[in-house]
């Protein structure tokens, strides 16, 4: 059940010692997108001040699964599904807090400063769980790799995202972008894209199945071809603390503003992003 964004308290303040909050600092962010990075993300930000409810169900909906997914890595079964559901909405209450003071000139993208946050929210965790046990007279419990009690949860040294950790972040923008492009483009068009990219069907068949000519879906898909990269500019726009966040787009085959020949390639590119979430979230947390 989504949380009821309405009625949460204001931000926290991230208060441990060596936690990346306290690298923060209110600076201008550099690079080619500077200035849309900047229009987007402070727009977004006063939204989830002002308590917008869509701005803070768009965050949850956008990377809730993937903190889920990344502390149950992290617990193995040790730490329950209620338990994951709660630090993975107080992760994202942290991060809204501080995402307009974060520093691009230490160099850390978007998907590692996230990571960060939730590895610190679980030290916290721990660290309350270790209080309660050493007040009961039991054994403390361990986040350090190598002890008896905890050493699944190996969360120490500073996290460094992995592969797929990565592609899953980035593959959480795309699907916000086509969920926001849906919204935009109507059914009917999106449909038309969904048959035609997503799931790789030609013209000829996805103009027999929705009963209209090859022309008039080349026609919807190129509408919603157009929506979508304006939408991807946005949402990495939004998120992106670095050139490196923006270089995801082109590196991927997402070319914010590629010439028409390149439609084909990009269409190739959405589908196969597209193909690749859905069988990360089949797998489920690996």
């Amino acid at each position: 059940m989504a949380p009821h964004w309405e009625s949460c308290a204001s931000p926290c303040t991230l208060h441990r010692d060596s936690h990346p909050g306290d690298a923060f600092s209110d600076c201008r962010r550099t690079g080619p997108y500077a200035g849309l990075v900047h229009e987007l993300t402070t727009n977004f930000v006063g939204r989830l001040r002002s308590r917008d409810p869509d701005a803070w169900f768009e965050l949850w909906e956008t990377f809730g699964p993937i903190l889920r997914a990344q502390l149950a890595r992290w617990g193995r079964g040790r730490i329950g599904a209620e338990t994951v559901q709660d630090l993975s909405q107080e992760t994202l209450t942290a991060l809204a807090g501080a995402i307009d003071r974060h520093d691009p000139s230490k160099g850390a993208k978007f998907s590692t400063w996230l990571l960060a946050i939730a590895k610190y929210t679980l030290s916290d965790e721990m660290d309350r769980r270790n209080a309660l046990k050493r007040g009961a007279g039991k054994k403390p419990l361990s986040l350090s790799a190598g002890e008896d009690d905890d050493r699944d949860l190996d969360v120490e040294g500073g996290p460094r995202p992995d592969a797929e950790y990565e592609a899953a972040v980035f593959e959480a923008k795309v699907d916000a972008a086509l969920r926001q492009v849906e919204r935009e483009a109507g059914f009917a068009d999106f449909e038309v894209y969904r048959q035609r990219v997503l799931e790789g069907r030609n013209g000829r068949e996805v103009g027999e199945a929705l009963g209209t000519s090859e022309a008039t879906i080349s026609r919807k898909a190129a509408r919603v071809r157009s929506l979508l990269r304006q939408a991807l500019e946005e949402v990495f726009g939004r998120y992106a603390f670095s050139d490196e966040d923006w270089d995801e787009l082109q590196r991927n085959g997402l070319e914010p503003s590629p010439k028409n020949t390149q439609d084909a390639a990009f269409d190739a590119a959405v589908g196969e992003i597209w193909l690749r979430a859905v069988r990360r979230r089949r797998a489920g947390p690996g």
